[in-house]
């Protein structure tokens, strides 16, 4: 049975030391069951983005083992950076995927959120569908004012009073924690360093001041060049080329133009290939028609090796068993070797163990070749 996936895209308050990002991520991956899909840092918002996907019973261990590491490493007193953000681990989304529910993800949010406030001590906001006050739907509102203000009224003003964990703010700040349907963050480059450019059109295009629904948009500097900084959070009813095209014409008004665009993080497919079919008019565009889908397609419908021996054919057979018997026998040298590779208590044997991981790799492959070269064979004779 094929388990349930959950995603999780946990943002980080730091965006220029890579060592401190690869601690995070080595804490979240050492979960079983986790597959790390994408990281994003941004040295001028001095922001990162992790996005991984795990089996829903272990969404909430490796969220946490992310958080708690986060809270260890980065100080909010010492943080500088153009993005808005209250916390270390500033915001940790779930979003259903496959057959798991957002009933499913508003459960894991608000137990990520009891256990970090309980456990690492971190005031914990709820936010999106896992949220319990209408007030905190918005991550903007529950975020306003950033680090520096929710110091100084956590602990005095009931509106700004954690769902959970303390009233006051230690140097880890606080956590928003939620549930929501996947978001494309996209950001727009203009031709232009004036950041007050940027801040018009942004105004332009959010939807919390007239613009495009579903769109949230920020005027930031990045690079010395004026961005756009927006989250979608509704695709299929505002799709990625509309607001990329009034960004075209409000930045005509002040005489600029789009210079170049950024995906931050993981988007899905059916988004990009809408925007491929408007820009190109290919009003009939098809997924179907994208060739690596159609590849994939027909992978995921072959039959498995162990299907292929049950069927009534004489191949592949029992030779081709013992290749695939000894190539799992590699791969777990593999990665029993992987496993020990950089810990202290191994450093003495380090270049054996370097050195059995490269052979543990040749036997699997050639093993592999054979498991297709028997079947050649016997087919042949």
């Amino acid at each position: 049975m094929t388990a349930r996936l959950v995603e999780c895209i946990p943002n980080f308050s730091e965006g220029r030391r890579t060592e401190v990002l690869d601690a995070i991520q080595a804490a979240i991956a050492a979960v079983p069951g986790v597959h790390i899909l994408d990281r994003h840092s941004d040295h001028d918002h001095n922001r990162s983005v992790l996005t991984f996907a795990c089996p829903v019973d272990q969404a909430v261990p490796a969220a946490l083992a992310g958080i708690s590491k986060a809270a260890e490493l980065i100080n909010l007193e010492l943080h500088q950076g153009e993005h808005p953000r209250i916390g270390a681990a500033d915001v940790v989304p779930f979003v259903p995927l496959g057959e798991t529910t957002m009933e499913e993800c508003v459960a894991l949010a608000r137990e990520l959120g009891r256990r970090v406030g309980q456990e690492l001590g971190i005031p914990v906001y709820l936010y999106e569908a896992a949220a319990q006050r209408p007030d905190r739907t918005n991550l903007e509102d529950i975020r306003r004012g950033e680090y520096e203000q929710l110091k100084q009224t956590i602990g005095s003003d009931p509106d700004r009073e954690p769902d959970f964990g303390p009233k006051r703010l230690g140097p880890a700040g606080a956590t928003v924690i939620g549930a929501r349907k996947p978001l494309i963050a996209y950001n727009v480059y203009l031709t232009t360093g004036d950041v007050e450019i940027a801040k018009q059109v942004a105004r332009a295009v959010r939807q919390s001041s007239g613009g495009l629904r579903h769109v949230k948009a920020l005027g930031l500097l990045v690079e010395g060049r004026a961005q756009v900084s927006m989250n979608l959070t509704d695709h299929a009813r505002t799709p990625i080329h509309r607001a990329v095209e009034l960004i075209r014409r409000e930045a005509k008004r002040f005489g600029g133009a789009i210079h170049h665009s950024e995906l931050v993080g993981l988007a899905p497919q059916a988004s990009l290939i809408e925007a491929a079919g408007w820009y190109l008019q290919l009003d009939g565009l098809q997924p179907d028609q994208i060739l690596e889908n159609r590849l994939y397609t027909a992978a995921a419908a072959a039959p498995s090796l162990t299907d292929r021996l049950a069927a009534a054919t004489p191949t592949p057979g029992g030779g081709s068993a013992a290749a695939y018997a000894g190539a799992m026998a590699a791969a777990l040298v593999a990665m029993v070797c992987n496993l020990t590779q950089g810990r202290e208590k191994f450093a003495s044997v380090e270049t054996e163990i370097v050195a059995l991981v490269g052979q543990a790799e040749d036997d699997r492959a050639r093993l592999e070749q054979l498991l297709q070269d028997d079947t050649t064979a016997y087919n042949g004779v």
